[in-house]
């Protein structure tokens, strides 16, 4: 099961309520996929840009994101049988 862990720093935004509102829609995109993703750790840091987006331009990146790593996945256990 993939596991998630967020570094969002006060130089992304000093204000708290902009730094949960991006952990917020980190945590729920990654809700959405994490039963199609390998058995990995996620960390995810974000940058200032991410401060200033609209929610829906923030979440259509991040899953973006999430397609990449679901595609990289050629590790030892995805070529096993289900």
């Amino acid at each position: 099961m993939a596991r998630l862990g967020l570094a969002i720093s006060k130089q992304v935004s000093r204000r708290a309520v902009e730094r949960n509102r991006l952990k917020r829609l980190v945590r729920e995109s990654f809700r959405r996929v994490r039963h199609r993703l390998p058995a990995v750790d996620v960390v995810v840091m974000a940058r200032a840009q991410a401060a200033g987006m609209e929610g829906a331009q923030l979440l259509a990146q991040i899953d973006e994101l999430w397609g990449k790593l679901l595609s990289a996945d050629t590790g030892p256990t995805s070529s096993l049988p289900h």
